[in-house]
């Protein structure tokens, strides 16, 4: 990723949707919202880039509720960029906040975490190579 491509910190730089039965679930968003799959390989399993119809642009995923998202809740997740996810994790749980997925890297795309805010409400940090 180049450097005019890499997110602004603070934005929302990508949402996907963790579900039990994320191939029923892409089908009725592809029905509802007329969204396009392709499949991503997740080794055993296939986990779902949902595409734009008139673009042709990736517009989110739907994942199972396996692998590394085993511990997600069931809704769509937005991943906010941070300039450092390591550093905004202790902050998180330092401020009342809790870490659901310890930091780790996602492939050659950056490093993430999932925390839980002092509310209860659920969002990933997305930090970009």
């Amino acid at each position: 990723m180049s450097e005019q491509e890499k997110p602004e910190i603070g934005s929302i730089t990508w949402i996907d949707l963790t579900v039990p039965n994320a191939k029923e679930v892409k089908d009725f968003y592809s029905k509802v919202v007329g969204w396009k799959s392709n499949p991503v390989s997740m080794g055993h399993y296939n986990d779902f880039s949902m595409i734009a119809p008139e673009s042709g642009k990736v517009a989110s995923g739907i994942c199972h509720t396996k692998g590394v998202n085993a511990k997600l809740p069931p809704q769509w997740l937005v991943y906010i960029t941070v300039a450092n996810v390591d550093e905004s994790a202790k902050i998180c749980k330092n401020n009342g906040g809790e870490i659901i997925v310890k930091a780790k890297n996602m492939g050659n795309y950056g490093r993430y975490c999932v925390i839980k805010d002092p509310a209860g409400a659920v969002c990933a940090l997305f930090q970009p190579l």
